[in-house]
């Protein structure tokens, strides 16, 4: 076991007797988690991250269904909890996430329904039952000009009816959790960074900025976006102003990746104003490479 690996795992268990729950990726991982917890004394708490063997459609991140780093097979799931039996950890029950940012309500319906018959058709197998199912998310937020906003009422009489209909009568008191990160998270940030340099390069307008890709690295379109398209930007000075011109916002860093907005609609830009790039509450400074050429962090203000 890696040294770092072990003590951040002593950590985490340490922390069982505040409730925490380690979602097993592995048959490797529990046993890690078993020796750990025989060390400290302990008896874990955990739950099996599975990978499904059905997928979200539509989704803009796949996590589950086919060949996944996420997780164990479905199909292998059985014979780990069989092994788990033995082991002295106190297994909960399952955490199932087939994708992410989806903003088709039938679509996640569809997978939140066949997430729970997987998780009862792999109930036998848990000698205390279920007592804790994580259905995942998939909740998308629209980041581009032609998305249309997630319908929630659908899913919510969807999970009202899988709650009532399957899941109590099939798991009584069990905690049910739905994930909701993106949602709520990325429409309640804003990156902010300042023009340096204005440019025109064979036509083309360029304005460059103090950040980049290293501090917002989704809206640089370098976090999984298969076609690259910009998130919504503005100057912060005037944010209702018509556009005046089309420009490019770039980074400081020394590839052409560092890319924030490609030939946006903007009022002409000066140096010294700001830009402004809206939903980027997820999946911001904490999935970006801060470190690239030693450039300092930036700020962050909670308000």
């Amino acid at each position: 076991m890696r040294q770092g690996f072990a003590i951040d795992l002593l950590g985490q268990l340490q922390a069982v007797a505040a409730g925490v729950t380690i979602e097993l990726e592995s048959a490797l991982e529990a046993r890690r988690v078993t020796a750990a917890g025989e060390r400290l004394g302990l008896t874990p708490r955990v739950a099996i991250r599975v990978n499904p063997d059905f997928d979200l459609k539509g989704a803009g991140m796949r996590m589950g269904g086919g060949a996944q780093q996420f997780g164990v097979d479905a199909e292998q799931v059985p014979a780990l909890l069989a092994d788990l039996a033995g082991r002295g950890l106190d297994v909960l029950g399952f955490h199932i996430f087939a994708g992410s940012q989806n903003l088709r309500s039938d679509q996640i319906c569809e997978t939140q329904r066949r997430t729970v018959e997987l998780a009862l058709r792999l109930a036998p197998g848990l000698r205390d039952g279920i007592r804790y199912l994580n259905l995942g998310g998939g909740f998308g937020i629209p980041y581009f000009d032609r998305d249309q906003p997630l319908d929630l009422a659908p899913i919510g009489e969807n999970l009202g009816r899988l709650l009532t209909e399957q899941i109590r009568p099939a798991l009584g008191s069990a905690k049910v959790a739905i994930e909701l990160g993106r949602y709520l998270a990325g429409d309640a940030g804003l990156y902010v960074t300042r023009i340096v340099d204005r440019k025109v390069s064979r036509g083309k307008t360029f304005l460059v900025v103090d950040g980049g890709l290293h501090h917002q690295l989704a809206a640089s379109g370098n976090f999984g976006q298969v076609i690259r398209r910009n998130f919504p930007v503005a100057l912060a000075h005037r944010v209702d102003a018509e556009p005046a011109e089309t420009a490019s916002v770039v980074g400081c860093l020394c590839t052409p990746l560092d890319l924030l907005a490609d030939e946006a609609a903007l009022p002409a830009a000066q140096v010294g104003d700001l830009v402004v790039v809206f939903l980027a509450g997820a999946y911001g400074l904490t999935a970006s490479p801060t470190a690239f050429l030693g450039h300092p962090a930036p700020p962050e203000i909670l308000l």
